[in-house]
């Protein structure tokens, strides 16, 4: 994999580990490693010597805590869309990986980190476990959001969590579907690993046409809900609510 500072892959025989690597900062995305992520998905795709790949954070606190909130507060109107944009190609090449992509919570799942797990092939995650979508806290329309989470929950559901920005323990977010399963905070990687050579174990041919009809489905919305996304961000920012919350937070960190 070509080399990065901010992800790390960690090979556990045909099982590759593709780990977010800025922990100090709970993972947060910024535009560099939202392309690493993207990077590192089409090369581990590539790689005859890999089977599946498992997507887990750095340290014991976040798999992902969404965008990063410093490199957010200083976005420009005309930089939305290839900002976003980058995020979202983390989505899109999870679905395009014809290999299994399992998502091994080992901490917070905010925002963007959310819709990766959201996007995978399966989510392990532990007690400790909170996930959900808080963008509108932070001044942001959670559309792109809103859009992963119709693929997963009713209507209602789906509007409460995106219109409140609350995060859900790991007991509710496995009684609704979110989570696949729970196990210790030790074994979330190891059973994830686990998850991953189980998929690659079918036939390939019935698997990757399975996969590849649920990325049919998903992304029959997915330029609409990307292009709303922009909009909304735009108008946002435009009046300046996002950078608003995003500097009293920063100034009280």
């Amino acid at each position: 994999m070509t080399a990065s500072n901010v992800t790390e892959i960690e090979k556990r025989d045909r099982i590759a580990v593709l780990r977010l690597n800025r922990p100090d900062t709970l993972n947060a995305l910024t535009v560099e490693l939202a392309q690493s992520i993207a990077g590192g998905l089409i090369e581990l795709d590539l790689d005859d010597t890999v089977d599946g790949i498992v997507l887990t954070g750095a340290g014991d606190r976040a798999f992902c805590a969404g965008v990063d909130l410093t490199e957010a507060h200083e976005v420009q109107f005309d930089e939305i869309e290839n900002w976003f944009g980058a995020v979202c190609n983390i989505y899109r090449q999870i679905l395009m990986t014809e290999k299994p992509v399992v998502a091994a919570l080992n901490g917070v799942a905010a925002g963007g980190g959310f819709q990766i797990a959201l996007v995978s092939d399966q989510r392990v995650a532990h007690a400790g476990t909170r996930m959900g979508q808080p963008e509108i806290n932070a001044g942001i329309p959670s559309i792109m959001g809103a859009y992963w989470m119709s693929l997963h929950l009713g209507w209602s559901k789906n509007q409460e969590l995106s219109m409140t920005g609350r995060l859900l323990d790991a007991e509710e977010a496995l009684a609704l579907g979110l989570v696949n399963q729970l196990v210790s905070k030790a074994a979330v990687v190891d059973k994830a690993c686990d998850v991953a050579e189980g998929f690659a174990a079918k036939p390939p041919v019935a698997w990757k046409r399975t996969k590849a009809r649920f990325r049919e489905i998903a992304l029959l919305g997915f330029d609409e809900a990307f292009r709303a996304g922009v909009i909304g961000q735009q108008e946002a920012y435009a009046k300046g609510e996002p950078q608003a919350v995003m500097a009293a937070f920063l100034e009280r960190k």
